[in-house]
């Protein structure tokens, strides 16, 4: 298959690879996951996440997502896999895939012509940021699995429940909160992150990337809280985790890239018994192993940018399982090898390889592991 980008699309890959080159070095990653982490006051600016997302908002990145019809640009996945892979090369912790990615496309399959017209503009213009709030304890294995429950109370709803590994919570305006209703139906709710009975434990994860666990104790929402889906809200979520899960293996092929350049160059400049160590043909042997990963991984990641929207709802999850299996090899795979080729130097902080790896190692746990994608593919094939 011979699989070409358009103009449009190259110049968006450029564009933001210029941003985040100039924006976003190393140092700059290293004072952001050195800042101590504190839950921001209701008043949220651009600045108090990072000088980025407002740069992201005047190039028009936080509006790919949104449709045209609601003020954005009408993106689709391969526009997305662009800007991941450059946000992947540079290590951003920006919560773009969270708030321009996921929660953008949820809102814009579950929300009501008022809550549109009042939430997708912002989100394009950096003034909102928005993060799902799905995933539970409960739920590692089967994300519909969730135990958080919504009843109705005078004049709106009242929730109860814990939320588990909630990226960027913390600077977020909107958490979109999914609920069992009394009739075991699944709603999604947008509630602002500083209502009362909203507790959050916030940290970084191995990655850097904030993250919360969030406490919902008697939430009162009024009735407009409730997102009024066209369809399902449990199909809307399946395809926001569908469209993350290929956003993220872009930004994998992105970050392998990188960890692969800068391997090569680290054995180029090393040194043993006074040759470069470049030169055994034991290290080249594994380097070309890496570039064979690297590129299995970048085709499955154009497959999954391509059958994450398939209306084939089996189509899509095998095709997406397939493509989280190679690309979590992947990962494994060279990120290992890099840290092994670098030695002792491969797991420190002051050296980006090790957080290259840790978010690889993230990647690969993240919208089920390896392990679980290849039993979901095992048994479609099987079916």
């Amino acid at each position: 298959m011979h699989f070409t980008f358009t103009d449009e699309q190259q110049m968006l890959l450029d564009t933001a690879r210029r941003f985040v080159g100039k924006e976003y070095d190393f140092a700059t990653r290293q004072k952001v996951v050195n800042t101590p982490l504190v839950v921001q006051s209701e008043v949220i600016t651009p600045t108090l996440i990072s000088p980025l997302w407002q740069g992201f908002a005047d190039l028009g990145l936080l509006a790919l997502n949104v449709p045209e019809v609601d003020g954005g640009l009408g993106g689709n996945p391969i526009d997305t896999l662009q800007i991941m892979t450059a946000l992947g090369e540079a290590l951003v912790l920006e919560p773009y895939l969270a708030s321009a990615v996921m929660a953008t496309a949820l809102l814009a399959r579950t929300a009501n012509a008022t809550q549109r017209a009042e939430l997708l503009p912002a989100l394009a213009r950096g003034d909102v940021i928005a993060v799902p709030a799905h995933d539970e304890a409960s739920s590692r294995f089967d994300w519909r699995m969730i135990e958080t429950h919504a009843v109705l109370s005078e004049g709106g709803y009242v929730l109860n429940g814990k939320k588990s590994l909630v990226s960027h919570a913390e600077v977020a305006h909107l958490l979109l909160v999914s609920a069992r209703m009394p009739d075991q139906s699944m709603a999604l709710f947008g509630l602002p992150r500083h209502t009362i009975g909203v507790e959050l434990l916030t940290y970084r994860c191995v990655d850097g990337v904030p993250t919360s666990e969030i406490t919902l104790t008697d939430v009162a929402l009024p009735a407009e809280a409730l997102l009024h889906a066209t369809g399902a809200v449990e199909q809307a979520i399946a395809d926001m985790r569908d469209l993350g899960l290929a956003a993220i293996c872009a930004e994998a092929v992105g970050i392998l890239d990188k960890l692969l350049a800068a391997t090569v160059d680290y054995t180029r400049e090393r040194k043993q018994f006074g040759v470069p160590i470049a030169k055994f043909q034991a290290l080249q042997h594994r380097m070309a192993d890496m570039v064979l990963q690297i590129e299995q991984a970048r085709s499955m990641s154009y497959l999954a940018a391509v059958r994450c929207t398939d209306p084939d709802l089996a189509h899509r999850a095998a095709a997406l399982s397939a493509a989280k299996v190679v690309i979590g090899q992947a990962c494994r795979m060279v990120g290992q090898t890099a840290v092994q080729l670098h030695g002792g130097m491969g797991v420190t902080d002051e050296l980006i390889v090790s957080h290259y790896f840790k978010r690889l190692m993230a990647i690969e746990l993240q919208f089920g592991s390896t392990d679980q994608h290849l039993e979901a593919y095992a048994m479609q094939l099987a079916a």
